[in-house]
């Protein structure tokens, strides 16, 4: 099978992300309206005026919805560069103590955030289990993206000194349903962490809003470098859910 038989394996009506995520564009070298009805990809308007041209991609469960996708580990450097200096303006007005990474594409942007805060190091969240490891340092784990059953979210425990007693701002790629970063919120928090605010380069749709909370109600600041629509499939093409 050649990579045109591959490619041809998407979702019809949704094209091959090769040239996607490579970089950011003026609205004047926009080549597609940022007003729906969207054909196969979305303009996600950054801080700075630029736009982030994304693709979209379908809801297998659900034909008629698609939302827009980054994949930061295939993105240019540069890009994924601007996105986690956009995470940390926005994060200099919260105060905290480290930033902590989620896996797994989170970990491309916290280094970055970090740096960029003046921090010289960051602690990373893991998927995979060193022989070293405790199950009372894990939490089940699921999204929308990857809905497996039995992955488990780790905290080495030789960073427990990091985060124990300690102010955090929690960085990840996106954030949609909330579920994942919830996992990661308790994990934390059993850690003995207090979680300051969440940094993500995407927040998609508005799930998420009713799922980030503090045990006393208290909505956590979730800070985003740009914000995405989920979508839903109508006569002409792809609009943004709940629009007249």
């Amino acid at each position: 099978m050649n990579v045109t038989d591959l490619s041809s394996q998407n979702l019809p009506g949704f094209d091959a992300t090769t040239d996607y995520w490579q970089r950011t564009v003026s609205a004047s070298e926009l080549t597609q309206s940022p007003l729906p009805p969207y054909a196969s990809s979305y303009p996600a308007r950054l801080p700075d005026g630029r736009y982030l041209v994304l693709p979209l991609r379908g809801m297998p469960s659900q034909p008629e919805r698609c939302v827009a996708s980054l994949i930061a580990n295939q993105a240019s450097i540069d890009v994924v560069e601007q996105l986690a200096v956009h995470m940390a303006h926005a994060a200099r007005e919260h105060a905290f103590d480290v930033v902590v990474g989620l896996p797994t594409l989170g970990l491309a942007f916290a280094p970055l955030v970090a740096r960029h805060l003046g921090h010289s190091r960051y602690v990373p969240l893991g998927y995979s289990r060193k022989y070293w490891y405790s199950e009372a340092l894990s939490e089940p784990v699921s999204s929308i993206t990857t809905p497996g059953k039995g992955k488990l979210l780790y905290v080495d425990p030789n960073q427990l000194p990091l985060i124990a007693g300690k102010r955090v701002l929690v960085v990840d790629d996106a954030v949609s349903s909330g579920t994942t970063m919830v996992s990661g919120l308790k994990l934390l928090e059993r850690c003995g962490a207090d979680i300051a605010a969440i940094a993500v380069a995407m927040r998609q749709g508005t799930q998420w809003q009713s799922q980030l909370r503090r045990a006393d109600g208290s909505a956590i600041a979730v800070l985003g470098a740009y914000d995405c629509p989920r979508m839903e499939r109508r006569a002409d093409g792809w609009w943004p859910e709940h629009t007249a």
